[in-house]
C-alpha cells in the first residue's frame, strides 16, 4: 500500500467519509438544549403568586435501606412553609420502614411511613406506591421523588415552586446531578445518558400538546398539581407502564397541561446504580419501552438504530485504526486510506466524547476506554430489546408477559 497523500480531492473524500461524527459533534455542540436553571428564592409570600402553596412530597420505597435516611433527611431540611413527607413502604424485604420511622421531621409538617398493600395484578411497584401515597396524602401540589434521591439545597422545594408559577405550568421536572462513583457507573452512565439527550434535544422550554411526543419527565422528581395530576388518572393511568415517568409527562402534555423542565445540577442529585449489575438490569427494563413510548411511527426500527449508531460510530473507527496500524507495522508499511480516516474518526470521537464525559464530571481516562463502554451499552440495548416488557425484573420482582411471579 502506498504512502497516501492528502490532496484536494482525498481532503475532500474525507470530509464525506467523516459526516457522521461532524453531524454528530454538531447536534452534541449547537442542538441540545439543556434545561434553564431554577430561580432564586423570593423571600416571604411573593406578591405575584400569593400565599404559599401546600406541598405533599411521597417517596416510594422498596428495599431502600441504604438510601432511605439520607433521601428524608435532605427532605426535612427543605426550607418551606407547608409541606409533608409520605413514605409509602413498598413490601420491602429489608429494613426500610424502620429506617424511615427514625428520621426526624424537621421542617416538614409530617413524616409518614406507610406499609403499601399488596401488589395488584396489572401494575408495576413504582406507579402502586405512589397512587397510594397520593391517595393519602394532603396538598395542593404533589412531589414524587425517589428513596435514592439527595434534597441537597434546603431551598430546592421552594424554588420548584416558584418555577412552576413562573412558566405558568401544571408539573415540573428536574435534571439533577448523577452520583458516579464506581468504574462502571462512570464508565456507563455518561454513555447512556448522551443518547437520551440525543433523542429529547429540547429541554429548554415548556411542553405542550404540540410536542407531547418530545415530552419527558424525570421521575426522580415530579412536581405537578394535585388538579392536574388526577384529571389524567393519576398512576393508575401508567399503572402497567415500566418508564411511568415519561408515559406520564406524555398524559399531561397531550390533556393541554404545561410540564416545564428546570436544571438543578448543584441542588440535587441522585445515585441510581452502585454496581455493574444494578446498571444492566435497570436500563434492560427501561431502554426498550422508553424508545418505544418516543418513537412514533419508527418504534419497529428504534432499537436495531441503536445498536447500529453505537457500534458503526464508536466501535467500528478504532477497531479498524487497532487493525491498520498492526498491520502496517508488521509489513513495514506506511499508513493507508482505512489507517487515515479510522485515525480521524477516532480522534473525532475522543473529542465528543471528552465534552460529554466532563459533563458528568468524570476523569479523563474514561474517555479513552469509550469504544468499551460504547459495546456495553450496545449489551445492554440489545439486552432489552430481546426482553422488552416480556421479562423484567427489579428490586426482588420478576414480571413475565406482564404478569408478576413473585
Amino acid at each position: 500500500m502506498s504512502e497516501v497523500v492528502l490532496d484536494g480531492p482525498m481532503i475532500g473524500w474525507l470530509l464525506i467519509a467523516l459526516l457522521p461524527w461532524i453531524v454528530v459533534g454538531a447536534v452534541v455542540t449547537f442542538g441540545i438544549r439543556d434545561p434553564r436553571p431554577l430561580p432564586p428564592v423570593v423571600p416571604g409570600p411573593s406578591p405575584n403568586y400569593g400565599p404559599p402553596l401546600t406541598v405533599a412530597v411521597i417517596v416510594p420505597a422498596r428495599n431502600e435501606a441504604r438510601n432511605i435516611e439520607a433521601c428524608l433527611a435532605s427532605l426535612a431540611s427543605q426550607e418551606y412553609p407547608s409541606f409533608s413527607v409520605t413514605v409509602v413502604d413498598d413490601r420491602s424485604t429489608d429494613d426500610t420502614g424502620a429506617r424511615a420511622r427514625s428520621v426526624r421531621k424537621g421542617h416538614a409538617t409530617a413524616i409518614r411511613v406507610l406499609d403499601g398493600e399488596a401488589l395488584p395484578d396489572g401494575w408495576f411497584g413504582k406507579p402502586w406506591a405512589c397512587l397510594q401515597g397520593a391517595r393519602y396524602a394532603l396538598g395542593e401540589i404533589l412531589l414524587f421523588t425517589d428513596a435514592d434521591t439527595r434534597h441537597d439545597d434546603p431551598r430546592l422545594l421552594a424554588r420548584s415552586v416558584q418555577a412552576l408559577r413562573e412558566d405558568e405550568a401544571q408539573a415540573l421536572s428536574l435534571i439533577g446531578r448523577q452520583d458516579l462513583n464506581t468504574f462502571w457507573e462512570k464508565l456507563l452512565q455518561p454513555q447512556v445518558f448522551a443518547l437520551l439527550g440525543l433523542r429529547f434535544r429540547r429541554m429548554d422550554r415548556p411542553l405542550e400538546r404540540r410536542n407531547s411526543r418530545d415530552a419527558i419527565a424525570n421521575g426522580q422528581y415530579l412536581l405537578v398539581t394535585r388538579s392536574a395530576y388526577e384529571a389524567v388518572g393519576g398512576h393508575a393511568a401508567v399503572k402497567g407502564e415500566v418508564v411511568e415517568d415519561l408515559r406520564m409527562a406524555q398524559l399531561l402534555t397531550r390533556a393541554d397541561f404545561r410540564l416545564t423542565l428546570r436544571d438543578a445540577m448543584g441542588s440535587f442529585s441522585t445515585r441510581m446504580y452502585q454496581s455493574l449489575r444494578e446498571i444492566i438490569e435497570g436500563w434492560t427494563k427501561n431502554i426498550a419501552v422508553g424508545a418505544r413510548q418516543s418513537a412514533g411511527l419508527w418504534k419497529v426500527l428504534v432499537l436495531p438504530a441503536i445498536v447500529g449508531f453505537l457500534v458503526l460510530l464508536w466501535m467500528v473507527p478504532p477497531a479498524v485504526l487497532l487493525g491498520s496500524v498492526v498491520r502496517s507495522l508488521a509489513q513495514a508499511r506506511a499508513p493507508g486510506l482505512w489507517t487515515v480516516w479510522s485515525g480521524a474518526a477516532t480522534l473525532a470521537s475522543v473529542a465528543l466524547w471528552a465534552r460529554l464525559y466532563a459533563r458528568f464530571e468524570v476523569p479523563f481516562g474514561y474517555v479513552l476506554l469509550f469504544p468499551f463502554g460504547s459495546a456495553m451499552a450496545a449489551f445492554i440495548v440489545l439486552r432489552s430489546w430481546v426482553r422488552g416488557e416480556r421479562r423484567i425484573e427489579w428490586k426482588g420482582r420478576r414480571y413475565v408477559g406482564g404478569k408478576r411471579l413473585d
